[in-house]
């Protein structure tokens, strides 16, 4: 097993405020690692330090996109390192209301080309393996949340990633749409995909884990197997609570 990502002691400070301190993790290879914690932990501070939006007040972020392949990419432009492989969605989705899902989908196709026929062809691929197809014809403004959603997740494919990393694509969807974006992960994860995940619904992101990193106050506070996670002091007085513990172990 390779790591195509390397997180060394990263610090991120807003002037006095600490986001991030001293958080060191790796990103396995065609693995799932998710993210996790209360509210205001740092961990959608961590995904824009890793992809250029915020530049870490200290620390490195090293990807590998081949074995001995090395890049240090920590504070380089976003579009830098989405081209070289590392893209992400966001919290706030932001399709484009007036583009169709096609040409919504496409936008994230022309970071590699400039030809349309070529970027609709992967577009069209990317909306069939996200389950896309029968909406391509329609406005992004027409679409419900749980849409929109599959949509970031189809334009950031269509960027043609190495590390995707996907954050709160579960919130505000309801059980059947969680279980499809479970399912799309899983598919996602199957083809090669290496993901990092935010997110705070622990029923649909422990059973499709590989690794779970646990940030509380910005620091790391845990780190390993969902199962270890969920039995784990510290997380649990931290953010799962008892309950969680309890209906887990039970599972």
């Amino acid at each position: 097993m390779r790591n195509i990502i390397e997180i060394r002691n990263l610090t991120m400070k807003f002037g006095e405020l600490i986001a991030n301190e001293d958080v060191s993790f790796d990103i396995e290879h065609e693995h799932i690692v998710s993210l996790i914690g209360p509210n205001g932990a740092g961990k959608t501070t961590l995904f824009n330090c890793v992809t250029g939006f915020y530049k870490p007040c200290s620390g490195q972020v090293t990807y590998y996109p081949e074995e001995d392949n090395k890049i240090d990419i920590t504070g380089q432009p976003t579009h830098k390192i989405c081209k070289l492989g590392i893209t992400r969605t966001f919290q706030i989705v932001k399709t484009l209301s007036e583009m169709t899902v096609e040409q919504n989908v496409m936008a994230g196709a022309f970071l590699h080309t400039n030809r349309t026929s070529e970027a609709r062809e992967l577009a069209r691929h990317i909306l069939e393996q996200t389950g896309l197809t029968q909406k391509r014809d329609e406005l992004g403004r027409n679409l419900t949340v749980a849409e929109r959603k599959r949509v970031e997740i189809a334009r950031a494919l269509a960027t043609n990633p190495q590390v995707l990393m996907l954050d709160e694509c579960m919130a505000g969807l309801n059980q059947t749409e969680i279980k499809d974006v479970m399912n799309l992960i899983l598919k996602l994860k199957d083809s090669g995909q290496t993901l990092l995940i935010v997110e705070h619904i622990m029923e649909a992101i422990m059973p499709i884990s590989d690794k779970v990193v646990v940030l509380s106050s910005g620091k790391k506070i845990a780190e390993g197997s969902p199962q270890d996670i969920a039995n784990n002091d510290d997380v649990i007085k931290a953010y799962l609570g008892e309950k969680y513990h309890a209906k887990s172990k039970k599972s």
